[in-house]
């Protein structure tokens, strides 16, 4: 048994233009096959087997914290020409300059117009058969430990692991990178931005989600109700959801 990330969550308080930003972002398309705007490439919601970790924005009557997300993605470039003009076309789109303490680096971390921040890379190697997204970067405190953890609950590869990192990727050597990056920060609000995982068809979820708790992940209470989902947190608090798969 294992699980798959399938989507990144999004909280939005407009998710239909959040969602439209994101399409226009990663080159893809954004539907509504509910109160949500998942955001893919052409083809739709395919489902239970999505061909890509997308992005799922999801309306809330609130706005987020002004904290720092401890989740966010990286975006994929293949030349400097390449960086600067999809640098210049998100600005046109409504993104704007983000200051995390940074630095000088060569990689332009921007938010998207609600706020939530992510990167754009400039070319590296490692990410040039990504697609457009090439990490989800988690901010943690311990990447070893989180590496033990995400090693154990996901069917993705355990690429590397530091001090400093963990990376994993699936099996298949293909989509983005999940990393976890060694930081400062102590994690004091739930994120707006989180992981969505996902069982393989025939795999029993409830199964799924008490592997999980074995391995250190606990239930989570956001006020969700009664859904078909289930709420978790890992390790270090960070929010997960597991899906159901119909």
């Amino acid at each position: 048994m294992a699980l798959r990330p399938v989507q990144v969550n999004m909280k939005a308080l407009d998710a239909s233009a959040v969602g439209r930003f994101w399409a226009e972002a990663l080159g893809w398309s954004a539907y509504s096959p509910g109160v949500t705007t998942y955001v893919g490439p052409t083809g739709g919601l395919v489902w239970p087997d999505p061909v890509a970790v997308g992005v799922d924005v999801v309306p809330v009557p609130e706005p987020g914290t002004t904290a720092k997300n401890r989740v966010h993605l990286d975006l994929a470039t293949i030349s400097a020409a390449h960086q600067a003009e999809l640098v210049a076309r998100l600005k046109a789109l409504g993104a704007t300059p983000a200051h995390v303490g940074q630095g000088d680096v060569p990689w332009t971390v921007l938010a998207d117009p609600e706020g939530n921040e992510f990167c754009v890379l400039e070319p590296r190697e490692t990410y040039r058969d990504t697609g457009p997204i090439a990490a989800v970067v988690v901010d943690c405190a311990d990447p070893r430990a989180m590496a033990r953890f995400w090693d154990e609950a996901l069917d993705w590869t355990l690429r590397e692991v530091t001090d400093d990192y963990a990376v994993l990727r699936s099996a298949e050597g293909v989509g983005p990178y999940l990393e976890f990056l060694r930081t400062p920060d102590v994690k004091t609000v739930p994120d707006h931005v989180h992981l969505d995982l996902l069982p393989y068809p025939g795999d029993d979820k409830a199964a799924e989600v008490a592997r999980l708790r074995a391995l250190g992940a606990t239930d989570l209470d956001l006020g969700q109700g009664d859904v078909p989902w289930t709420c978790l947190a890992d390790p270090e608090g960070h929010e997960f959801c597991v899906l159901a798969p119909s």
